[in-house]
């Protein structure tokens, strides 16, 4: 195992916001050499593959360089062309093709991986601006892929009557990272200023996010502050709610999101009731519950369940559940009772868990794979 590298293709860049993609592969790159391939930028005279080292030292950041306004089939033969020139420069033999995006299968389906991995993290073909080729594409992908796994229980619902090999491995967390925000941490200069109480997001604005929810919990508690942290996507900032206690910090880095989290009251996961939101199991449940930071989610499933169920987080579909969720929790009533009961939850849950528990499928699956072959060897 150790000398397959891994090449991986994702529709988000390394370095945009960190999650799933980043908290696994960096592990997985302690072992074997990992290839991070971003969508193409068309900013280039001459088409070139850019290939970068992460700040960890570990994971290969690769993009794509090229010239602007050529058609669709000459894009992906230069997708193909630069690879394939990536794979004899960097001496890239054995490897395995793990996938966030099924579209990269447009420009990958020629080469002869040891294992083809699927970790479907969202359902992209509900997203906004998706290329309608998404749904074929999975479905094709669904078809060769050795080992698939999912990163919510919606997901592997909806999934798991596709493929014979597939796991759920929902979000996970960094406890150790989060659990500084129970402790009082150096101010952000931009939230230092703003009132208490504050209900705090961090994460990409987009279609997502329910901007009348938030435009009415503004407009009905002008007294409570609520902050925004993370990059506006896909949508126009124009549309988002204006009001003086409501507060976008822009986006931030891995690091910083604990400083922000120490500072808040309550933390909130606004989201819209839409095709985009309806198999999505937020990273930041756990992270703002490993923080401390009670938490108001509007009704996602993958919230509810397990969430919700087990006590540790408000879900409120109008303004005025948010509104009595959120005066409950501000008189800190049963609040140590409700932090151990958050701490048994997460105890058995870290990302290093999931790394180790998808490393032994990893390994399972190629030696599944390996005495396939040595039979069918025999038999012939």
């Amino acid at each position: 195992m150790i000398n397959i590298d891994i090449i991986c293709f994702s529709h988000l860049r390394w370095n945009f916001v960190f999650q799933r993609p980043q908290h696994l592969l960096s592990r997985f790159a302690r072992n074997r050499r990992v290839f991070f391939v971003e969508e193409p930028v068309f900013n280039a005279n001459e088409n070139h593959m850019e290939i970068t080292i992460d700040d960890t030292h570990t994971v290969c950041i690769v993009v794509p360089h090229i010239k602007p306004g050529l058609h669709e089939e000459e894009i992906t033969h230069a997708q193909q062309f630069l690879l394939d020139n990536m794979l004899t420069s960097m001496h890239i033999n054995k490897y395995m093709l793990w996938y966030y995006s099924p579209m990269a299968l447009g420009y990958t389906d020629h080469l002869a991986p040891e294992l083809i991995i699927y970790d479907c993290m969202d359902e992209l073909s509900a997203f906004k601006f998706a290329s309608p080729l998404v749904v074929l594409r999975e479905q094709k992908l669904l078809q060769k892929a050795d080992v698939v796994f999912t990163g919510g229980q919606s997901l592997y619902e909806a999934k798991k009557h596709l493929h014979n090999n597939i796991y759920l491995f929902p979000s996970s967390i960094d406890k150790a990272h989060f659990n500084r925000a129970r402790f009082p941490l150096p101010a952000p200069v931009d939230q230092a200023s703003i009132p208490h109480p504050r209900i705090g997001y961090y994460g990409v604005l987009d279609e997502r996010l329910d901007v009348n929810m938030l435009k009415e919990l503004a407009a009905l508690r002008p007294d409570w502050q609520f902050i925004l942290v993370g990059p506006v996507v896909k949508i126009d900032p124009a549309e988002l709610p204006q009001r003086n206690n409501i507060h976008y910090l822009g986006s931030k880095q891995y690091s910083e999101l604990p400083n922000y989290l120490s500072g808040w009251d309550i933390a909130m996961m606004p989201f819209a009731l839409n095709e985009s939101t309806r198999y999505i199991s937020p990273t930041k449940t756990p992270e703002y519950l490993a923080g401390g930071k009670p938490v108001i989610s509007t009704p996602i499933k993958d919230v509810i369940t397990p969430y919700e169920e087990n006590g540790l987080v408000h879900i409120a579909a109008t303004p005025a559940l948010f509104m009595a969720a959120a005066e409950a929790i501000l008189t800190k009533t049963g609040y140590e009772e409700w932090l151990a009961n958050v701490d048994r939850f997460l105890s058995g849950i870290s990302w290093e868990q999931t790394w180790q528990n998808m490393e032994a499928l990893i390994e399972r699956t190629i030696e599944n794979k390996l005495n396939a072959k040595s039979k069918a060897h025999n038999y012939v």
